[in-house]
């Protein structure tokens, strides 16, 4: 068995830059999905960024030497993960933000996701139940009930309680697609299982916005508007998506939602920066709370599991069937 220590040395800083410089622009996606979805309904919303990210990226793909070879396996394994990934996730996180700021998203979906992928991790018996792991899960469920006890210090609606389930439900659909990402990983290279995802997600978020397209005053959509799309479109998605499928090539689903952490930084900052949006003292304990529990969950767990020898290191086996 792989030293976990060696497994690490040989993947190097690569894919923890590209995790990092995914989570910067998942963080200013928050800020910028907001001003989208002021303009158009959310599920249009999540059309354009999702449509204008898969041109993008199968153009990439296209573009490249080889790209004539098509397989109906990959398609439909990687379209599948997409349907998670792209379809499933965007439809709940675009809800959530008609509903509710952009500042309970970028800390309910980034915090919660390592929550719940160590939590699959426990409940299928791929990881150890140890007394840290446990009580940090508890401890970050306690940061979230805190969380929600601060944001009625900032202004208690049932449509922003509504949208923060949005983003609750979109933290489980990213933690699935963190999961099950791995294994389309062991079969394909991150450009085409990027550009088949997102291309089946972006069709399946088109059929659901099919019957707003219609009824959507084009001509009253601002410039500003526009370039947000354009925004989200090039960089939260397409480049974002792949840096992610590049990381998540090297290291284990657990590390990669680990470095998801950043991005309440990155998100609070935008959203309270451009969008003016209040963020109370209690929400700001809550978060940290949550953010410790859901550390200790993922990492001192994980250790004491690897000195009891229980379970295979991760890290270790992640490394071994990375492609």
């Amino acid at each position: 068995m792989s030293n976990p220590s060696e497994a690490g040395s040989r993947t190097g800083a690569g894919p923890y830059l590209y995790l990092m410089a995914t989570m910067l622009l998942f963080g200013t996606a928050f800020t910028s999905s907001k001003v989208v979805v002021g303009q158009v309904p959310h599920d249009v919303a999540a059309m354009l960024r999702f449509g204008g990210g898969a041109v993008i990226l199968l153009a990439l793909l296209l573009a490249r030497p080889g790209s004539t070879r098509f397989s109906w396996r990959e398609l439909c394994v990687a379209g599948g993960v997409g349907l998670v990934g792209v379809f499933a996730y965007n439809t709940f996180f675009f809800w959530g933000l008609s509903l509710a700021p952009a500042t309970d998203g970028s800390i309910i979906v980034p915090v919660l996701s390592p929550i719940l992928t160590i939590l699959a991790f426990l409940l299928t018996g791929r990881e150890a139940a140890s007394a840290a792991r446990v009580a940090g899960l508890v401890l970050g469920l306690a940061g979230a009930v805190v969380f929600f006890v601060g944001i009625g210090a900032g202004g208690l609606t049932g449509s922003r309680l509504l949208g923060d389930l949005g983003y609750l439900l979109a933290a489980g659909c990213w933690a699935a697609y963190s999961i099950a990402s791995k294994k389309v990983l062991a079969g394909m290279e991150p450009l085409r299982a990027t550009a088949y995802s997102t291309g089946v997600g972006a069709l399946a978020l088109a059929l659901v916005a099919s019957p707003s397209l219609s009824t959507m005053d084009w001509s009253a959509v601002r410039t500003s508007t526009w370039a947000n799309v354009a925004f989200l479109a090039i960089g939260p998605t397409a480049i974002a998506y792949l840096f992610y499928y590049r990381g998540l090539r090297s290291v284990s689903p657990v590390t990669a939602t680990i470095t998801m952490f950043s991005v309440p930084v990155f998100g609070t900052i935008s959203s309270v920066l451009f969008l003016g949006e209040p963020f109370t003292v209690v929400q700001i304990v809550g978060a940290l709370i949550t953010i410790v529990g859901a550390l200790l969950a993922v990492t001192q767990g994980r250790r004491a599991g690897q000195r009891r020898g229980k379970r295979e290191p991760i890290e270790a086996s992640a490394a071994r069937t990375a492609p």
